[in-house]
């Protein structure tokens, strides 16, 4: 009886695998991801997006219970106000509808508009309000919203905006649109009161007082051109300054809402070097008063019209940017009478692709002063020419500020990738720099008190805290391990970060590989909070309260993840007596919890390789789970997969882990296709979900898996100077451990990566024979001829890549010529067996372009069975849609036809010529034999 129920058992099982669907390309477009998670201030309700298929999305607002309080279609990026009586969120227009009014060629500023829905959560009615361009609403109260309307004409229905907008032959006065503004609807939520206010270029609300700022253009004969400022406390509306015409920026609110700054240029006339003022308004007084001008402003400067306007948190200081005067152009020049040269220089600090692509940010860089409120408007410049970047401490409240710069050393970070800084600190009431560090590799930061500056020194990887007041330097660290105790590159070993400081920068927090240590910032004494290395537990602090500027003495909640099971967690930590335990923990990877403002009511994820990071509610004792959403149920219908760590020895010696996938249904007694995936270290991402979906670089586990292959991502242990051997040292092993447990089909394994797993497969397919097919995503094929190419995204040099971090050669061409030659597969490109599939698009920013031709071009020259993929004006990887799709249709073809026995598609057997590209994509497979 035992036997047969059994043999019933297994028969049961089998039929249930067998009626289980597999994963097909067209499966992603029912997918569905959760967006933009929130949780109401009263930790009441819950919102959060559906979005199908990268497609429309789906709002939903639940109860912590899981009860659905409101749902809607083709809707996003929810916000709840700040007392939790509404909901706000976005309606888009239907992408298909949008896509069909392109395809019949309607114009872009003709197309339908997103509509502002507003949901009331205690009456549960909803209000939509079509063609807003923007919404603002209050940070630390609520009440009201405030937006910008796209149309001149009062709200339409939500429904009107659905539609192609219908021309006007009528010509109507001055139209909204940003040179001119737009209509502002001031909205009170709580008894649908509404003011409009015309022609708005600009409008901010005060942070804590019930106060509105805006700017208004004046184009209208009705409407005075200005700036106001409304009470809505007694709905006093004052105009507190005007200009017929007028530009303006950098409106902002001190946080009580009792100051106000801005910029303006009233000049009329076409001059280059626009003459900004600074003006300031304090409650109380009739019009705004100039505090700056070109008139009094530091010789050399000039008031910023990009430097944001901010206040000291007790509101004696008005923070904003000064200025260089912009380099003004020859406008009398014709186009053919300009010289456009290049000129590069070997020893100007930044290279000039650098300088090109900063050439925005250069124009509008500004440096810090502040306006002295309450001592005659008294200036101090904090940033300057030779320290342009500065930081406040205190809230801006500090005597002093922390400026530094990196000019020195730019040139040398071209080949370091290591920009140091030299630090001086400025005081804020009478100006007076005082030089304390000297080329700071590592980012240095000011204490939120503002009494030291702090941070972690790569160069000796020690942790320091500098006291600004005593001007004393303390080594924290020094000779203990509080850096990356795996460092792996020729590089400086990073620091693990630091939790923050206790109050009053009592106590500095800094984090080893497993533990936390509190410092005292003065005498370096420490004393160790918990005990993780003993069972090699990493624990982090969770910061609930987005606006905590103290780590206080009371309960923590930390994140606790163990580097051998790869189980995570959350642990309550008691800071007072540094006792604490474990409220939960498993085989998942937990996400960082989102906490109500008004208690402890908390939001998470937990996820695996089978579990899809669905939205659970709690509270911080975690004892009570309801899980709210269930976003993807389709799931269990088809085959999916299981993740579990691997173990081998590399060849020289090293114990190494590993992932492996293995499908739902597998059977130890057959055998499988195997694709070997791999970048760096992969395995502590073992619990996380790969949910289906089109990915820009790599196999997407659940998908091949569900197809019935294995995936094996192994860890890569790398030895300085080879990286290539090291590759080869660490997954053949893998790959062979595996193969000896019977169950993988040694004659059919891929590989494939990208990027630096890109380089590393191009390698390894020159040393050996093992894989019968290879995808090779953006290699570097010839390390020299790389190694003095550009990063076109940033305009940097790659040769700190090499000489320092991922490459990891350790040093230059001519110091060390025979690694890059021993690590450049271009020499043994010879050697290579195994098809090739290379993907390296035009727009790649990160590496060359002419890197996979070179590679492709050598095995074409060779007869080697090679294709290549060039998606046009795409960058590192492609990220449009539908080449994200086609790139995965063509990837699984491939491994396919190789490691299956499938059919060839079309594109293998003759390609896509030029002149079909875009029409005839060459998917289709073709017959059996061809």
């Amino acid at each position: 009886m035992k036997i047969f129920l059994t043999t019933l058992l297994i028969f049961i099982s089998l039929s249930i695998f067998a009626q289980k669907k597999i994963l097909d390309h067209k499966d992603l477009e029912i997918w569905n991801t959760i967006k933009n998670k929130t949780i109401s201030s009263n930790g009441e309700f819950i919102m959060y997006s559906l979005e199908k298929g990268e497609k429309d999305s789906w709002l939903k607002i639940k109860n912590g219970t899981g009860g659905l309080v409101f749902e809607h279609e083709r809707s996003e990026k929810g916000q709840f106000t700040y007392h939790s009586k509404y909901a706000l969120f976005t309606l888009k227009p239907w992408k298909d509808s949008i896509k069909e009014l392109k395809r019949s060629k309607v114009k872009k500023d003709d197309l339908p508009k997103d509509t502002l829905g507003i949901y009331n959560l205690n009456t549960k009615s909803l209000h939509k309000l079509g063609n807003v361009k923007s919404y603002k609403t209050p940070e630390k109260w609520s009440g009201f919203i405030a937006y910008l309307l796209e149309d001149i004409k009062s709200v339409k229905k939500e429904e009107d905006t659905l539609k192609p907008k219908k021309k006007d032959k009528k010509k109507s006065g001055q139209k909204v649109g940003k040179e001119n503004g737009y209509h502002l609807v001031l909205r009170d939520l709580n008894n649908t009161k509404q003011d409009t206010f015309k022609f708005v270029t600009d409008y901010v609300f005060a942070e804590e007082a019930k106060r509105l700022a805006f700017i208004t253009s004046g184009v209208d004969s009705t409407v005075k051109a200005g700036v106001y400022v409304l009470n809505l406390e007694n709905n006093n509306l004052a105009q507190i300054f005007d200009a017929e015409k007028a530009t303006y920026s950098q409106l902002n609110f001190s946080e009580t809402g009792k100051n106000l700054g801005f910029v303006v240029d009233t000049d009329t006339t076409k001059v280059l070097v626009r003459p900004n003022q600074l003006f300031h308004w304090k409650e109380g007084a009739i019009k705004a008063q100039k505090v700056l001008d070109e008139n009094n402003a530091p010789n050399g400067f000039r008031v910023s019209s990009d430097g944001k306007i901010s206040f000291s948190k007790d509101e004696s200081k008005l923070y904003f940017g000064l200025s260089k005067p912009p380099i003004v152009k020859d406008t009398t020049l014709l186009d053919e009478e300009i010289v456009n040269v290049e000129v590069w220089t070997y020893d100007e600090p930044r290279l000039y692709t650098v300088q090109e692509l900063q050439v925005k940010s250069d124009v509008k860089k500004s440096y810090l002063a502040a306006i002295h409120l309450n001592n005659s408007n008294k200036l101090i410049q904090i940033g300057s020419l030779a320290y342009p970047d500065a930081r406040l401490g205190n809230e801006g409240n500090s005597e002093l500020a922390l400026v530094s710069t990196s000019l020195p050393y730019e040139l040398e970070s071209q080949w370091t990738g290591n920009r140091a800084r030299d630090y001086a600190i400025v005081n804020t009431n009478t100006g007076e720099i005082t030089k304390i560090l000297t080329k700071m590799s590592g980012r240095i930061n000011i204490s939120p008190a503002g009494k030291y500056a702090y941070g972690y020194n790569s160069v000796d990887s020690t942790w320091f805290a500098y006291s600004l007041i005593k001007k004393k330097m303390t080594n924290l660290t020094k000779g203990e391990v509080f850096y990356n105790e795996l460092n792996d590159s020729p590089n400086n070993p990073y620091a693990y970060g630091s939790l923050g400081w206790s109050e009053n920068d009592a106590s500095l927090l800094i984090y080893n590989r497993f533990d936390i240590w509190k410092f005292n910032p003065d005498t370096g004494l420490k004393t160790k909070l918990t005990n993780g290395r003993e069972n090699k537990t990493v624990y982090r602090y969770v910061k609930l309260d987005k606006e905590e500027r103290f780590v206080n003495d009371k309960k923590w909640i930390l994140k606790t993840f163990n580097e051998v099971t790869k189980n995570s967690g959350y642990y309550e930590f008691n800071s007072k007596n540094n006792t604490g335990k474990q409220l939960i923990t498993g085989p998942f990877s937990f996400s960082t919890p989102l906490k109500a403002r008004e208690n402890n009511k908390v939001i998470y994820t937990k996820e695996s390789f089978i579990d899809f990071p669905d939205i659970i509610a709690s509270d911080l004792s975690f004892k009570k789970q309801n899980q709210l959403s269930n976003a993807n149920p389709q799931q269990k219908e088809y085959n999916w997969g299981t993740a579990e760590l691997v173990n081998w020895t590399s060849l020289d010696g090293v114990e190494l882990t590993g992932m492996l996938i293995k499908p739902e249904n597998f059977d130890p007694s057959k055998k499988y296709p195997m694709i070997v995936n791999f970048y760096e270290k992969s395995s502590d991402g073992l619990f996380r979900h790969k949910a289906p979906s089109a990915g820009r670089s790599t196999i997407n586990y659940s998908f091949y898996a569900s197809r019935g292959y294995l995936i094996f991502n192994p860890d890569i242990n790398y030895r300085i100077g080879y990286p290539g051997e090291s590759a080869l040292n660490c997954v053949l092993p893998g790959v062979t451990s595996l193969i000896d447990k019977g169950f993988v089909d040694k004659d059919n394994i891929g590989v494939q990566g990208h990027s630096w797993g890109g380089y590393q497969i191009a390698y390894l397919v020159t040393k050996t024979d093992i894989f019968k097919a290879a995808e090779s995503g953006a290699p570097v094929p010839n390390m020299i001829s790389a190694y003095g190419g550009i990063r076109w995204w940033t305009g940097l040099s790659r040769q700190f890549q090499y000489e320092h971090t991922q490459s990891r050669i350790g040093g230059t061409p001519w110091e060390y010529p025979q690694r890059y030659i021993e690590n450049s597969p271009i020499f043994n490109i010879d050697k290579i067996n195994t098809p090739l599939l290379i993907m390296h698009n035009d727009a790649d920013g990160h590496v060359p372009w002419y890197q996979g031709i070179e590679f492709f071009t050598a095995l074409r020259r060779l007869g080697k069975p090679s294709w290549f993929l060039n998606y046009n004006g795409e960058p590192h990887w492609p990220q449009k849609i539908q080449n994200r799709k086609d790139f995965n249709i063509r990837l699984a073809q491939f491994f396919d036809f190789y490691l299956k026995g499938a059919q060839k598609p079309v594109w293998m057997k003759r390609g896509v010529p030029a002149i079909e590209k875009g029409i005839n994509q060459g998917l289709e497979l073709l017959p059996v034999g061809e």
